[in-house]
């Protein structure tokens, strides 16, 4: 089993993007993806980008993970 996390992609180049993810930026690759851009959301995995996801999806599973944490924390 793999955990991908959503992200949003704030700059291409190339085939590798810079990403935030839950406010961290972080360098993945866009080897896997298509027709990434600025403003776009992606799952990431192991430094991979696997698909990309509507914005609507990616707002909902951070909810969902934060939602999580807060549960573990209390």
């Amino acid at each position: 089993m793999c955990l991908s996390v959503p992200a949003k992609i704030l700059s291409v180049d190339g085939n590798m993007a810079k990403a935030s993810v839950g406010g961290a930026i972080v360098t993945t690759s866009l080897h896997l993806v298509d027709d990434v851009v600025p403003g776009d959301y992606v799952l990431i995995h192991t430094g991979f980008a696997l698909q990309k996801i509507s914005e609507e999806e990616a707002l909902e599973t951070i909810r969902i993970i934060r939602e999580l944490e807060s549960d573990l924390l209390a």
